[in-house]
C-alpha cells in the first residue's frame, strides 16, 4: 500500500510540475497555480476579478460526464442508442478524456434533429444542479463576472449555465450539422476558446471597470492551456477535494427548479444505466399485470394486489375531527359518509402530479368519481376505469359541462391545468369555486424511482405505461378540511376578492399540507419553457 500511495503521489507531482512548466512557458512566469481555495482565503478583493472556470473539474462533484451523454442518448434518441453507449463504456474508460467525450458525443448526437433540441434547457439542468458542489458554488458566488468553459458540447451546458447560474459567457464545443441533423463530430475547443475568452474579458472589463482574471478548474482542464492564458492565478481542484464536497441544497439554487422534462427519473451512472436495461425486459410484463389487476379486479382486491406488485398508496384523513392518521379504505369511506351523506354534487380539488390522480382519490374514497381534465390521450381515456371528461378551456362551456356532471356524481378537479414534478404548486384556476358552495381539497404526492409518468414534449399516450413500468411507485392521498366557497372556511374567513381568493386559499391550504411552495406560474409558462409553445395543442394526444 505504501508503494501505491508513493506511486500516486509521485505521479501527481510529476503531472503537476509538467503542467506548470507548460503553462509558464505558454503564459509567462507570472502564472500562479494554487490549491482549492477556502472562502476566507479569497476574501472580498476577488469580487473585482473575472472568474474563468471549468464546469466539469471546478463545479460538478462527479468525475465523469457519462450520465449526461446517456440522458441525451435516451431522451433524444432511444433505448437502443443508450444501450450502445453503455456497451462502449469500457472502451471509453480506456481512452483519453478528450477522445472519450468525442466518442460519447458521436453516439449520443449522431442523427439527432437540430430543430427542437431542448434537452439543454428542459432535461439536463435538473441533473446538473443535483451534481453541483456546495463548496465550489460558494467560491463561484464570490465573483460577479463568470466565464465558463466545458469539454461537453455547448448545446448541453449553455441553458443550465446561463439560465440557472447566471454565467455571462459560455465557451463550449460546437457539433457539426448536416441537413438539419447533428453529425456527432465536434469542432476543436482549443481553436475557438482563447480568442472568445479574451474578447469577452476585455469587453466586461471596459463595461465594469474590473481587472484581473482568476482561473478555477481541475487538473484535466490545465491541459487546455489556451483557456487559462488570460489568468494570473489558477486554483486547482483535485479528486480528493471533490470527494469532500457536499451537494448544493435546493434552498441555495440561484434559480428555483420548477419545471423539467424527460422520462428518466434517475441519474444514469454506468451502474444505474445497467440496472435500467436489466429491468426493461421485466418492466413490460409487470406493467401489463398491474394494468389487468387495476382494470378487471374489484377495488377491495386490486389495492392489496397492486401493493404487492410495488404500487404502494397511503391514505390520510386530516381535518378538525380527526388527527393525522393512516386509515383503511373502510374507515375512510365511513368517515366521509358521516360528513357527506349524499355523494352527488361534491367537488374534490387536488394538485396535479400524474394522470393517476383521480384514480388514487377514487381508491381512497372507496367509490368511483368523475375525472375532469383539460386534455388526455384517447388511449388513456379508453383504458381509464372511471369516467373521464375532457374539458375545452372555454370557461362557459366547461362550467355547464361540470355542472351537469355534478348531478351524476362526485367530480375531481385539477385546477393547475398541468402536472408539476417538483415541490411547487402552479396557479389554481378559480372555476372550481363557482361549481359548488362546499369543496374538499386533496393533497397528493407521488414518487417514482426510474421513469416519469408525465411529459411536456414527448408522446403523452405513453404516460400511463411509463408510470406502471417503475419498479415501485408511491402515492399519498391526504384529504383536508372542507372549504365553504360561499361564506368562508370553518374559521369564519370572508372572501373579499371573489372566487380568485378562494382559489388562492385552497392552493395555500394544499401547499401548507404538503410543504410545497405556491407560485403564480401557469400551464403556459411551463410549455413555453419546456416545449416552446403555449400548451394549446391537440387534445387527442397532449398533456393535461
Amino acid at each position: 500500500m505504501c508503494s501505491k500511495a508513493f506511486y500516486r503521489s509521485f505521479s501527481f507531482l510529476s503531472l503537476y510540475r509538467l503542467l506548470l512548466r507548460r503553462l509558464k512557458f505558454a503564459h509567462g512566469t507570472n502564472l500562479k497555480l494554487q490549491k482549492f481555495p477556502s472562502l476566507d482565503s479569497l476574501g472580498t478583493s476577488y469580487t473585482r476579478h473575472h472568474l474563468v472556470f471549468d464546469l466539469e473539474g471546478g463545479l460538478l462533484r462527479s468525475t465523469t460526464t457519462f450520465p449526461y451523454f446517456m440522458l441525451v442518448a435516451l431522451e433524444a434518441g432511444s433505448f437502443l442508442r443508450g444501450l450502445a453507449l453503455l456497451l462502449l463504456y469500457p472502451l471509453i474508460c480506456c481512452l483519453s478524456h478528450d477522445m472519450g467525450i468525442r466518442v460519447m458525443t458521436m453516439v449520443a448526437f449522431c442523427g439527432v434533429r437540430v430543430k427542437g433540441f431542448r434537452l439543454g434547457r428542459a432535461v439536463l439542468p435538473k441533473h446538473f444542479l443535483e451534481d453541483v458542489g456546495l463548496e465550489a458554488f460558494e467560491v463561484f458566488g464570490k465573483f460577479n463576472t463568470r466565464i465558463c468553459f466545458s469539454g461537453m458540447p455547448r448545446v448541453m451546458v449553455e441553458g443550465f449555465l446561463k439560465e440557472y447560474l447566471g454565467v455571462e459567457v459560455v465557451v463550449g464545443r460546437e457539433i457539426r450539422e448536416f441537413g438539419g441533423y447533428f453529425t456527432g463530430l465536434m469542432e476543436d475547443q482549443g481553436k475557438m476558446a482563447l480568442p472568445e475568452v479574451k474578447r469577452e474579458v476585455e469587453l466586461h472589463a471596459k463595461q465594469s471597470g474590473k481587472n484581473g482574471v482568476v482561473g478555477f478548474g481541475g487538473l484535466q482542464a490545465l491541459s487546455a492551456c489556451d483557456i487559462f492564458s488570460t489568468c494570473k492565478e489558477v486554483y486547482l481542484v483535485s479528486e480528493a477535494d471533490k470527494r469532500k464536497w457536499q451537494s448544493l441544497p435546493r434552498s441555495r439554487y440561484p434559480k428555483p427548479l420548477i419545471f423539467h422534462d424527460g422520462r428518466i427519473a434517475l441519474r444514469p451512472t454506468p451502474l444505474k444505466s445497467l440496472s435500467l436495461f436489466l429491468w426493461l425486459p421485466l418492466s413490460v410484463p409487470l406493467a401489463i399485470t398491474r394494468a389487468i389487476a387495476f382494470l378487471l379486479l374489484p377495488r377491495y382486491l386490486h389495492i392489496p394486489i397492486l401493493a404487492c406488485l410495488g404500487m404502494v398508496s397511503r391514505k390520510i384523513i386530516k381535518n378538525s375531527q380527526y388527527n393525522e392518521q393512516t386509515c383503511t379504505d373502510a374507515e375512510i369511506t365511513r368517515q366521509v359518509a358521516d360528513t357527506d351523506n349524499c355523494f352527488k354534487g361534491h367537488v374534490y380539488v387536488c394538485n396535479h402530479r400524474t394522470l393517476f390522480d383521480p384514480l388514487y382519490i377514487s381508491g381512497a374514497l372507496g367509490r368511483d368519481v368523475i375525472a375532469t381534465t383539460y386534455s388526455v390521450s384517447r388511449v388513456a381515456e379508453f383504458l381509464s376505469p372511471i369516467k373521464t371528461i375532457r374539458l375545452t378551456r372555454n370557461k362557459e362551456v366547461d362550467r355547464k359541462k361540470m355542472e351537469t356532471l355534478l348531478s351524476e356524481g362526485e367530480i375531481v378537479v385539477c385546477p393547475e391545468g398541468t402536472t408539476c414534478r417538483e415541490p411547487y404548486l402552479l396557479r389554481f384556476s378559480p372555476l372550481f369555486a363557482e361549481l359548488n358552495p362546499v369543496i374538499t381539497p386533496v393533497a397528493l404526492t407521488s414518487h417514482v424511482g426510474m421513469f416519469y409518468g408525465t411529459t411536456a414534449s414527448g408522446k403523452k399516450y405513453l404516460d400511463p405505461l411509463y408510470f406502471v413500468m417503475n419498479p415501485s411507485a408511491h402515492y399519498t392521498v391526504e384529504i383536508l378540511d372542507k372549504v365553504d366557497t360561499s361564506n368562508g372556511d370553518n374559521l369564519g374567513k370572508q372572501w373579499r376578492n371573489g372566487y380568485y381568493e378562494v382559489a388562492n386559499y385552497v392552493q395555500s391550504k394544499i401547499g401548507k399540507a404538503l410543504g410545497f411552495e405556491c407560485t403564480k406560474l401557469t400551464r403556459r409558462d411551463k410549455y413555453l419553457m419546456l416545449a416552446d409553445n403555449e400548451g394549446i395543442v391537440e387534445a387527442v394526444s397532449n398533456e393535461r
